[in-house]
């Protein structure tokens, strides 16, 4: 295997900019920004817009879409086309 040829795998803070929830993990991901976590270190901090913390899917607050009106709507636009 080559050496240094692969990216630092360090521990870096993910910030969830719509929920304000902030999460350490690893990640190949780098930053020049840092923050003070729980355990006193300074990590790099990675704003993110969207994450497990406030997506839809994850949380529970889906919107449940009308997919049977489009269909009607999408054949009755399209029932002649082609004939």
């Amino acid at each position: 295997m080559k050496s240094d040829i692969h990216p630092e795998y360090a521990p870096v803070v993910f910030h969830d900019l719509a929920s304000g929830e902030s999460f350490l993990t690893r990640s190949t991901a780098t930053s020049s920004k840092t923050v003070k976590w729980t355990d006193g270190n300074e990590y790099p901090v990675i704003d993110v817009e969207i994450s497990s913390a406030s997506h839809p899917f994850y949380t529970g607050k889906q919107r449940i879409m009308d997919s049977a009106g489009r269909v009607e709507k999408f054949n009755k636009r399209f029932a002649g086309f082609g004939q």
